[in-house]
């Protein structure tokens, strides 16, 4: 099949993620993967400006930019669902690449070389990148829903930091010491803050 690629992708915004949990502000997996985008970035940038990497940031963001496109056929699978062993993780891996396939399938044989790099993110620094920022993603979720009062995401707002505290890529230890904290903070308190002024 050639066509449909694109339209498919905008589509991303129709899938919800945290389906089993209350949110105070639904969040598709369009944003979120926005998010990812932004954060593995800036991880790529700290890790060349910090520790001596090597890494091409503008790759890890567009790999970041699709790392959850084949959702749009599979939907958002809940992670306590996803991860409850390795026999569903394994076979929910199988239909992950089944629709990346089908992804690709949707575009011009010149495309699809390029875009199946992007998809699949064959380097495994680049995923690990990705990865992270995805993680990082999740945890600044539940800061905003606690913010709002909503305690469904204390439980995941605690397990997830400590997945990052665990983690031990440097670039991500320096997001979380010197700009994860300014997340805390409202509106206000951002607007009135010295440029580089941890709270």
């Amino acid at each position: 099949m050639r066509g449909g690629f694109f339209p498919m992708i905008g589509r991303m915004r129709y899938i919800q993620r945290w389906g089993l949990m209350r949110n105070t502000q639904p969040e598709n997996i369009q944003e979120h993967s926005h998010m990812v985008a932004v954060l593995a970035h800036a991880l790529a940038l700290i890790e060349n400006t910090w520790f001596d990497g090597q890494v091409d940031p503008g790759q890890v963001a567009a790999a970041a930019l699709y790392h959850d496109a084949e959702e749009i056929l599979t939907g958002d699978l809940p992670t306590p669902i996803k991860y409850h062993s390795t026999a569903i993780r394994s076979a929910y891996g199988d239909v992950e690449a089944a629709a990346r396939r089908r992804l690709l399938e949707m575009l011009p044989p010149q495309l699809r070389p390029a875009y199946e790099e992007i998809l699949a993110i064959p380097d495994p620094h680049v995923a690990e990148l990705v990865k992270a920022a995805d993680k990082l993603s999740a945890y600044l979720k539940c800061v905003e829903e606690m913010k709002a009062g909503n305690l469904e995401f204390r439980l995941a707002k605690e397990q997830t930091y400590q997945a990052l505290a665990d983690n031990p890529l440097p670039a991500l230890q320096y997001f979380l010491r010197e700009m994860l904290p300014e997340f805390e903070l409202t509106l206000d308190e951002l607007q009135q803050g010295e440029p580089g002024q941890q709270p």
